[in-house]
């Protein structure tokens, strides 16, 4: 058996990746999804359309790299993390539609929460704040607002899972109901400290213990494929959410090493090692993977929209027809650009977690163009995710490392020079980019005894090449000056904790 078969379930996409034993991929295959947006802030994905997709592009792989199923030592699975479905344990059917992590619907839930005064105790056990973007006021919504639901799982006729325990289930034919330590630490169920489902959170949230799924390593025996969807029953051997998967895949195995993925959305994570670090920047403490048993934590930021700022330019105002055409747009801008595009479609993550925050664009001129617009876009993520390095900085005192990205934004230039300029440090991008896919690889590899340790991966990790920082650093600090004004004027009222120093600010912006 000679290849591994790599699931990744996105957000905006699904995608299969066949990996040979140098792990180098031989054959792929994707199909874009559909969201819907039922109400304001609500985003919603169909469950069967997700599996459907997963079961396509598996299928369409093997045919492309005329592989057969017979040929697969293991699958290893990613996907995106925090979604929520509920199924029928007799069925296997959705009683709705996923919840997905962009999803706001329970901001009233988590204020009410958090006023009660249990957003310290959550934080000591989950490592995360009480926010919407977390699955249990996403699952708890459901079991209150679908018609016999909460009774239904009492009874245990329910399943609960993030898309890979559903996608687990389906794929061993409904034998298997598990996650993985990191999908779980996700959850605001699952204590990071004791690595179990937590009682007093399960009661706090009103969940049944009986949707949840058992809890297995990253790289753990999740049961075989049933054997009529690919000819052949193939080991499911690797589970990891994506960001955790990308850490893997970009080989961030030392504490201290850094990986930002650049997907719909922007996730920076640091490996602080056995230290669960928690941050006074309001970053997230999770699990970065867990290997036989020990866990190993993270430090991360979450940027909820950064390629979905580009779909928006396109889809939305239609400035260009192809995403790649924004790195050529953004070429032409005119010097001295001092348009800001605050992308708070769905409110604002790391640090400022203000589900309320709407976006904006700040600084038109009479000769602002489609050029401009576009350059704002991109660099919207560079300050955000200067925004996060910021706080991992505070929190633990980085020097001058580099910054390993990876993701479908990563193909643009443009960005990472402006991400290298706006951050002042290195930016190294990686000869293999999919490193969502790649991690989860490596994780079915460990498994199926490929490789024997971290170190032998680490060892596979290249670099494509290194973006270096070449903006004067008065006019960097000028430019995150006035975005940090811009964020600060889409800030809800509720959701500003800086607001008297803004106010003194705003004039500043002319």
């Amino acid at each position: 058996m000679s290849y591994l078969l790599s699931i990744d379930q996105g957000t905006t996409s699904s995608r299969a990746i066949l990996f040979d034993r140098s792990l180098q991929p031989q054959a792929s295959a994707q199909l874009e999804l559909a969201q819907s947006f039922p109400l304001d802030g609500w985003v919603e994905h169909d469950a069967e359309a997700i599996w459907r997709s997963v079961v396509e592009v598996c299928q369409r792989a093997l045919a492309h790299g005329d592989i057969a199923a017979q040929d697969i030592a293991a699958i290893g699975l990613t996907n995106q993390r925090e979604s929520t479905v509920v199924w029928d344990r007799a069925t296997g059917e959705p009683i709705h539609p996923v919840i997905v992590w962009q999803d706001r619907r329970t901001v009233l839930q988590c204020d009410a929460l958090t006023a009660a005064g249990h957003a310290e105790t959550v934080r000591k056990r989950t490592g995360l704040l009480i926010d919407p973007y977390f699955s249990a006021t996403k699952l708890a919504w459901l079991l209150d607002n679908v018609a016999g639901a909460r009774d239904r799982a009492e009874r245990g006729e329910l399943a609960f899972g993030t898309i890979d325990s559903f996608l687990i289930w389906r794929l061993t034919g409904g034998r298997q109901h598990l996650t993985d330590a990191t999908n779980a630490s996700r959850t605001l169920l699952f204590n990071i400290q004791t690595q179990q489902w937590d009682p007093e959170l399960l009661a706090l949230f009103d969940i049944p213990a009986a949707l949840l799924p058992e809890v297995l390593d990253s790289s753990d025996d999740y049961g075989v494929t049933d054997q009529r969807l690919f000819g052949h029953s193939i080991p499911i051997i690797g589970v990891a959410g994506d960001q955790h998967a990308a850490l893997v895949g970009q080989a961030c195995f030392e504490p201290g090493m850094m990986k930002s993925t650049y997907g719909t959305g922007c996730f920076m994570m640091l490996n602080t090692g056995g230290q669960a670090v928690t941050s006074n920047n309001r970053l997230l403490t999770t699990l970065a993977y867990r290997l036989n048993g020990v866990p190993t934590y993270a430090l991360e930021g979450s940027i909820f929209v950064a390629g979905a700022t580009v779909q928006w330019l396109r889809d939305g105002l239609k400035l260009f027809e192809d995403a790649a055409e924004s790195e050529r747009l953004a070429e032409q801008t005119r010097e001295g650009n001092r348009v800001y595009l605050v992308p708070a479609f769905t409110g604002l993550g790391a640090p400022h977690w203000d589900p309320r925050a709407r976006g904006a664009i700040f600084g038109l001129t009479r000769d602002t163009g489609i050029a401009e617009l576009v350059a704002a876009g991109l660099r919207s993520v560079c300050f955000q995710s200067r925004d996060l390095y910021r706080c991992m900085e505070q929190d633990v005192g980085l020097g001058r490392g580099r910054l390993r990205v990876d993701g479908g934004m990563v193909a643009n230039a443009w960005l990472l020079q402006c991400l290298a300029d706006v951050l002042g440090q290195e930016v190294d991008r990686p000869l293999v980019r999919e490193t969502t896919a790649l991690g989860a690889a490596y994780l079915a590899a460990l498994g199926c005894g490929w490789y024997r340790s971290l170190d032998e991966l680490a060892a596979r990790w290249q670099c494509e090449c290194t973006f270096f920082p070449v903006m004067p650093e008065k006019t960097r600090e000028s430019l995150y000056a006035g975005w940090q004004i811009a964020v600060e004027r889409v800030k809800s009222e509720r959701g500003s904790s800086d607001e008297q120093a803004v106010k003194q600010a705003l004039p500043l912006a002319g």
